[in-house]
């Protein structure tokens, strides 16, 4: 019987403003209007985009509004509300962010930016009685996968074998702990180091979907077909 679902954000589009970019004007007045430093905000193609032009991967960089709609979509799911769901974000930097299913995250896009941008500098987040919420730390996506010890390890992706919901739910049939990776950047494609780390790639529609819509879907068919709630 399927007993708690990990939902891994992986490769997310996640991270302060690089060193490299940081006297551009367009990250200087950013900085400026938010009363913070260019290295403390994240990296936000909205207004960074034409000092993102020359960064390493930068068609996979700079959108922070994907983990935050993913976010939502997981923490406000059935799924979660039974305690049946643990959620990470796992950033193409290298970090790792544990999130409290009781967190409540701010539901405007700015006041979430603002307490990531906190996490990151001071690395954890506690609410006004100490209870842990937001907890971030340096860990490969590898390390965080074995960590967690799931039965299995999945992969969305537009290029895995292509499952309706009975068969995605059949996929998992079977696994107490599984563990789904769902890509958190907007172009682009997997690493291979991620792509190594699945032991199924599997795609629920035959043209690309937002992650967001990807969360939402394949966490309402685990709350369909395996888990009664």
């Amino acid at each position: 019987m399927l007993e708690k679902v990990f939902l891994v954000l992986a490769e997310a589009a996640l991270e302060t403003v690089p060193p490299e970019i940081q006297g551009h004007p367009a990250v200087v007045k950013d900085a400026e209007r938010r009363g913070k430093k260019p290295g403390q905000i994240l990296l936000d193609r909205s207004y960074h985009h034409f000092a993102m032009k020359k960064l390493p991967d930068a068609e996979k960089r700079g959108r922070p509004d994907i983990v935050h709609f993913c976010l939502l979509e997981a923490l406000g799911s059935p799924l979660n509300q039974a305690n049946k769901l643990e959620t990470y974000v796992s950033t193409r930097g290298g970090l790792v962010i544990y999130v409290n299913p009781c967190v409540r995250l701010p539901r405007v896009y700015d006041r979430f930016k603002g307490v990531v941008e906190k996490l990151f500098a001071e690395g954890e987040i506690r609410s006004e009685t100490g209870e842990m919420l937001l907890r971030c730390e340096k860990k490969s996506l590898k390390s965080l996968t074995e960590s967690l010890n799931p039965s299995t390890k999945i992969l969305l992706t537009e290029k895995g074998e292509y499952v309706n919901a009975l068969g995605f739910s059949a996929a998992l049939a079977g696994h107490a702990r599984p563990l789904i990776m769902v890509g958190c950047f907007p172009h682009g494609d997997f690493t291979s180091e991620t792509k190594a780390l699945a032991d199924k790639s599997l795609a629920i529609h035959k043209t690309p979907l937002e992650a967001w819509t990807i969360v939402s879907r394949v966490l309402c068919y685990i709350e369909q077909n395996l888990i009664p709630l």
